[in-house]
């Protein structure tokens, strides 16, 4: 696939050493996982512009993130977790260095976020014009649609939903996913196929389905993303393998501008 001009990774993230992990006891960094590494990556890809999304290592302290935004420049955005006490001025710094999303890991243990921790935080971001972006298993979608549907502005499922396990095409999880995304506020991220499918690499069959008929539904309604460094993967998944994926899913040449350019321009403020 020949890359466009503007083509985004909408999920990475940076891992660079002195800085401390969260308290959680779960975090763990990830070796050679740097900028330097990053930047090697998205020459390889032919990739433009880049959201670097907060680890769930490094908790509330975003400052590698940072960093790693600052150095980028413009062709940068970011995600950012947060605490709920976090000030209004610190919510407007933030958002001055980059900052476009709160991250908000309902899949992660020991305090990093939960359902309502997240309707509380939701409105003073997005009455900013940020917006969310959401992780969480996706046999829950039944039970979280109400949840899902009351939260305010603009936000993100990650990784395809996140469906763990055989996918049942079919079922009543995939169709709250699809009725969210025609609310027209809610976008899926054609991100990490490994977390809900068996076959492995390179084509990854159990979600080639769900990934088509996704981009086929709601093309101005999805964003792709690499993961790098793919946390707790080893092997590592090939990056250039991830995103040829994207022609398969996506063989109409509009509906993959509109997933890696003007999707992420429309929710990042890309020029």
């Amino acid at each position: 696939m020949t890359m466009i001009e503007g083509a985004t990774d909408t999920h990475m993230h940076i891992y660079e050493p002195g800085y401390p992990l969260n308290e959680f006891g779960h975090a763990r960094a990830e070796p050679a996982a740097g900028l330097v590494d990053y930047r090697n990556e998205i020459a390889r890809l032919g990739l433009s512009r880049t959201v670097i999304v907060q680890p769930s290592a490094y908790g509330t302290d975003n400052r590698c993130t940072l960093a790693a935004m600052a150095a980028l420049g413009e062709a940068a955005r970011g995600v950012a977790i947060l605490p709920e006490d976090v000030s209004d001025a610190e919510i407007t710094r933030l958002a001055g260095l980059g900052m476009r999303g709160l991250r908000c890991l309902m899949d992660i243990p020991a305090g990093m976020m939960d359902w309502d921790r997240t309707r509380r935080m939701a409105p003073r971001f997005t009455e900013r014009g940020w917006h969310l972006v959401l992780q969480f298993a996706g046999a829950e979608f039944p039970e979280r649609e109400q949840a899902l549907r009351a939260l305010p502005g603009h936000f993100i499922i990650d990784h395809l939903g996140k469906f763990a396990g055989a996918l049942d095409a079919d079922g009543a999880a995939i169709a709250v996913l699809f009725r969210l995304l025609d609310t027209g506020r809610v976008w899926v991220k054609l991100s990490a196929p490994y977390h809900a499918d068996r076959d492995g690499p390179p084509h990854y069959r159990d979600v080639q389905d769900l990934a088509r008929r996704l981009v086929a539904h709601a093309p101005e309604r999805c964003l792709w993303g690499s993961n790098w460094p793919h946390p707790g993967r080893t092997p590592r998944p090939d990056n250039a393998t991830l995103l040829a994926l994207l022609a398969e899913w996506a063989p109409d040449p509009t509906a993959v501008r509109k997933i890696l350019v003007d999707n992420p321009a429309f929710l990042y403020g890309f020029g």
